[in-house]
């Protein structure tokens, strides 16, 4: 359970890394899109953990499935030029 639950801590902050990042470095628009999500999925997570727990899932069972979302993630954030912002840098000409 340890050794699981490390593993998630580890993970969560690499995506929160690549998290921040797109939100400093999108566009205003797409900037809102992704915190939007972010709620949107924390708040599924919950409901779904707390469900999972009703139901008689271990703890073990629910940080599997919160390392699960977390892989997801890392893997949508991480993606190399992925929905880019469409603003193109402009060198100025000495």
């Amino acid at each position: 359970m340890l050794n699981s639950l490390t593993r998630l801590a580890i993970e969560a902050n690499s995506v929160i890394a690549l998290r921040m990042m797109k939100l400093m470095l999108s566009g205003k628009r797409a900037a809102r899109r992704e915190a939007r999500l972010m709620v949107n999925e924390k708040i599924d997570a919950a409901l779904k953990a707390s469900s999972s727990l009703i139901g008689g899932a271990s703890a073990e069972e629910i940080t599997g499935q919160y390392r699960k979302r977390v892989a997801a993630n890392a893997r949508r954030l991480g993606k190399v030029g992925s929905r880019r912002t469409g603003k193109k840098i402009r060198r100025r000409r000495k």
